[in-house]
């Protein structure tokens, strides 16, 4: 497996295990929406992701919930240029991903604000322009499974076997990016994301199963209803299910945790590794 992730002039160590604080500039994200919209609230979170320990922070601009709604490219970017911009102002070395699908989004902060890591949820699927920008651009590119798009995805979900499918998903998807001769990706297998309760755990048992595709996983289950629709009530009851999750998803070989709770997810990041005997 890839031990290390390009980055401009840098790289990112994935020896050990990373964790990815959540930044949502969004008013309709399932957990926090609403609650980093004006300048003084996302300096407020950015602090907060960075004291507590995260490595890189990523920012997501278009809330892609079922039923969220539509945001043109327009307003993504302007969203996502204050925040990533903030960010450069407090933090200039900070990693900061960008949570889009659309490649003229990514285009447009990369080149006005240097390079991030590209989260993109449709791995590709949801904008046919996006392998060709990353592969150009060179930057770190997180393809995520998804089964239809934000708006349908949740309507029926139906597979024959999850772990296979996302795996023949994963498998077509980097043949393509490496045919362009880029191979600086991460992996996440899209929980929640045309998914049922069912295929969310199948996936995380596992996890495992993806390693040998060569590349490092992505694990985002933070506050999810795979964890409250389990164990009741709802996103703000979701943490320690959260750690729960992301402690088995770090044993089956996850290299990059994308949470809302960093402090947790750091304590979970080093109790792993004293398990391990690498303190």
């Amino acid at each position: 497996m890839k031990k290390k992730i390009k980055l401009g002039d840098r790289e990112l160590d994935l020896s050990q295990p990373l964790v990815m604080g959540i930044l949502n500039v969004t008013p309709d994200s399932f957990y926090d929406g609403g609650k980093y919209l004006s300048e003084s609230r996302i300096i407020e979170r950015i602090h907060q992701i960075m004291n507590e320990g995260a490595d890189i922070i990523d920012v997501g601009a278009y809330s892609t919930r079922p039923g969220a709604a539509v945001v043109d490219e327009k307003e993504e970017i302007g969203r996502l240029s204050l925040a990533v911009e903030l960010i450069r102002k407090y933090y200039p070395r900070a990693v900061v991903s960008i949570d889009t699908f659309r490649a003229k989004v990514a285009e447009e902060i990369i080149t006005c604000m240097g390079p991030v890591i590209v989260n993109d949820i449709s791995g590709g699927t949801l904008d046919e322009q996006m392998f060709d920008y990353v592969a150009k651009a060179g930057v770190p590119y997180v393809m995520m499974h998804i089964q239809g798009t934000p708006r349908t995805m949740q309507q029926n979900p139906v597979y024959e076997n999850v772990v296979a499918e996302v795996r023949r998903f994963f498998a077509g998807r980097i043949a393509l990016l490496n045919e362009r001769g880029f191979d600086n990706i991460i992996l996440d297998p899209g929980f929640g994301f045309g998914k049922t309760l069912a295929h969310n755990y199948e996936l995380l048992e596992a996890t495992d199963s993806f390693l040998d595709l060569g590349y490092p996983l992505l694990i985002g289950i933070s506050r999810k209803s795979m964890i409250y629709k389990l164990l009741g009530g709802g996103p703000d009851d979701a943490l320690n299910g959260t750690t729960v999750l992301n402690t088995i998803a770090l044993l089956k070989g996850a290299k990059i945790l994308r949470v809302h709770d960093v402090k947790e997810a750091v304590e979970i990041v080093l109790l792993y590794r004293a398990l391990r005997g690498e303190l």
